[in-house]
């Protein structure tokens, strides 16, 4: 089937057929009539399958009739992140080429003066973080009751970052009547209550089974310690042993891990950018144009980049830290290995993430490849004391009572350097009672969190010796 039979208008077709596009995705072949037909739709389908272009080309099609008013936005989509909320209105500005519609980008870290006067002279499409959006109504300079479709986009991402309560305050904002269009990439048991709030009688297209990689995409798992600086090392070793490779998207679980492992890289000789939450706009912005130019070679993100980045040619994918959620390994992944490509994606899994990579296959029904040695089954040093410790806190009481503080890794710090921690001398009967129990040999200490010596990048391929600002 080509767009020609989807019932979308000349003006839309004359675009796609200069964007180069001949055949809709599954995901616009099924949505996109139920779109132009006025129905509210329920779309479940993993990131890179289309389903933004699902929903662009009939809002064009529809917004041909009719004109904005000022403050009153016609058409109102949201995004869990100013990247993806960015990459739709570029979207926009592609597919409404042949229209006159006005689009504006309502984000943080955007001046409130420059969207307010976007506002004022009407906006046919308002793309909006929920966060932002609220600002702007709260603060009396937007009406949203001339909305005519909803779109909530990436809405499990929504749940995940915490946004449902705004999502649902904006739903009470938009007219009752209005057209709403749901995308989501899985359908956990909140999702569907979301869902079930805002849709009515909607159609359910889903084109892919939750939580199955391209197959494209060949992965990797590769074993390490599991102290940090092992892990840096690793790292390091399998981006100079990469083969065809090109770039690469390194995933952490945490901001901090983010901005520590960009210093590192930055200090080893890399030329590296770093994208989390914590970053402003100008920031953020300047750190995927420098990756997407190939200015950097290494984006180093958190799971705010793992949906929804429109990066076409990711060579790698490296999973620093296993992610907690194994729905998360799926859409990180996923950002190599697009539109039939080929890609590679490297997991390094330490010692404690056994558990966690167990999750993974068991959600993706698959084994994945060990490149090189498995690690070992257990650490008995390591692992036999971790359930004893776990979740306790600096000072307070253990099972053997007593509130003893905790040196490094947590054992015992040494009584003796200190006189208020010296046991008195113990009953005649109590030194009976205590003779069978002979004291514990002393185990070795773990290796402690070295400096990592200077890299003087000899090691290194030239291209990635391009050094960027770390101000990116």
């Amino acid at each position: 089937m080509s767009f020609s039979h989807l019932g979308l208008s000349d003006k839309v077709i004359a675009a796609i057929d200069t964007a180069g596009y001949k055949t809709p995705t599954p995901i616009q072949e099924q949505a996109i009539p139920h779109v132009l037909a006025r129905r509210d739709v329920l779309g479940i389908a993993q990131t890179g399958t289309g389903k933004t272009a699902a929903f662009v080309l009939p809002m064009l099609t529809m917004l041909e009739k009719g004109r904005a008013r000022a403050r009153m936005p016609r058409t109102l989509i949201l995004e869990p992140t100013r990247e993806l909320a960015a990459q739709v209105e570029e979207q926009f500005i592609k597919y409404g080429a042949n229209h006159k519609l006005n689009v504006a980008l309502i984000i943080g870290g955007v001046s409130f003066d420059n969207q307010d006067s976007k506002l004022t002279r009407g906006v046919d499409v308002l793309i909006a973080t929920p966060g932002r959006l609220l600002d702007h109504s709260e603060r009396g300079r937007l009406l949203l009751s001339g909305v005519e479709l909803l779109v909530i986009d990436e809405a499990d991402r929504m749940l995940d970052m915490g946004f449902i309560p705004d999502i649902e305050r904006i739903g009470k904002l938009v007219p009752f009547t209005r057209q709403t269009l749901f995308f989501t990439a899985t359908m956990p048991p909140e999702i569907q209550r979301i869902a079930d709030t805002f849709l009515h009688n909607p159609v359910r297209v889903e084109v892919s089974k939750p939580a199955t990689a391209a197959t494209t995409i060949t992965q990797l798992l590769v074993a390490t310690g599991r102290e940090s600086h092992e892990k840096r090392d690793t790292l390091r070793r399998m981006i100079r042993s990469a083969e065809d490779f090109k770039n690469a998207i390194i995933f952490c679980n945490r901001k901090r891990e983010v901005a520590l492992l960009h210093r590192s890289l930055l200090s080893h000789g890399f030329n590296a950018v770093a994208l989390h939450g914590d970053l402003d706009q100008s920031a953020r912005t300047a750190a995927l144009e420098a990756f997407r130019n190939g200015e950097a070679k290494l984006l180093i993100a958190s799971d705010v980049a793992a949906r929804g980045l429109d990066i076409p040619d990711v060579s790698h994918v490296f999973n620093f830290d296993v992610p907690h959620h194994p729905d998360d390994y799926i859409h990180r992944i996923g950002r190599t290995g697009r539109a039939g490509k080929t890609g590679i994606a490297i997991t390094i899994v330490a010692p404690i993430d056994q558990k966690s990579v167990g999750a993974i296959e068991k959600l993706t029904g698959m084994k994945i490849a060990w490149a090189g040695e498995p690690p070992r089954a257990e650490e008995p040093s390591h692992e036999g004391e971790r359930p004893r410790h776990e979740g306790r806190q600096e000072g307070g009481k253990g099972r053997h009572g007593g509130g003893r503080q905790r040196g490094r890794g947590g054992r015992p710090a040494p009584r003796h350097g200190s006189p208020q921690q010296t046991p008195p001398a113990a009953a005649p009967d109590q030194a009976r009672s205590a003779q069978p129990q002979t004291p514990r040999p002393q185990q070795p200490q773990p290796p402690r969190e070295r400096t990592e010596e200077p890299d003087d990048g000899s090691h290194l391929p030239a291209f990635l010796l391009r050094p960027v600002s770390a101000k990116a």
